[in-house]
């Protein structure tokens, strides 16, 4: 279960927007009465191929939303994107969450659920159709949704990789 299998980037260098998915809110109970905490899963991306998510835990929701963007530019991949849509169908999963990517086609819009369109938006893509099975655990949704768009190759990556020509691609 690889999630970062694609290309690794630093985030100084570009600029980035944050997008909240969740905020949970943890109750631990002690001698002296309950103490609250707070996880919050954030996802950051350029809405231009570069997207990254991250988890942050604090006393605080405005601490803990700090340290999930923090995390979450540690964690940046490039992924190809094509005509404002995802190169071709894909599946990702994750822990008990699984999900299926699939290109659509101009004026389709985003359709995916919740945690799904956060990070799909993030990343820049504006025409996609998006299935989310199983569990629906935001953080595992996040990931195998990271994990699907990893896995995503171009054309152009493909013939570098095969050592062939584009048309060979194409034309077998």
């Amino acid at each position: 279960m690889a999630v970062n299998s694609g290309i690794r980037v630093k985030s100084s260098e570009i600029e980035l927007k944050d997008k909240l998915v969740a905020i949970n809110r943890v109750t631990k109970v002690t001698k002296g009465g309950r103490t609250f905490s707070f996880s919050a899963i954030v996802v950051v991306g350029d809405e231009n191929g570069i997207v990254g998510h991250g988890l942050g835990k604090a006393k605080e929701v405005t601490e803990a939303i700090a340290k999930g963007i923090d995390d979450a530019k540690k964690n940046l991949i490039k992924v190809p994107i094509i005509n404002q849509t995802v190169p071709h169908p894909q599946k990702g999963k994750y822990s008990g969450a699984r999900v299926f990517l699939k290109p659509a086609s101009n004026g389709t819009g985003v359709i995916a659920g919740g945690a799904m369109r956060a990070v799909l938006e993030s990343v820049g893509v504006h025409n996609v159709l998006a299935k989310s099975q199983g569990s629906s655990n935001p953080h595992n949704v996040v990931k195998a949704t990271m994990d699907a768009l990893g896995q995503m190759r171009d054309a152009v990556s493909v013939a570098k990789q095969r050592g062939v020509t584009l048309d060979q691609v194409f034309n077998g």
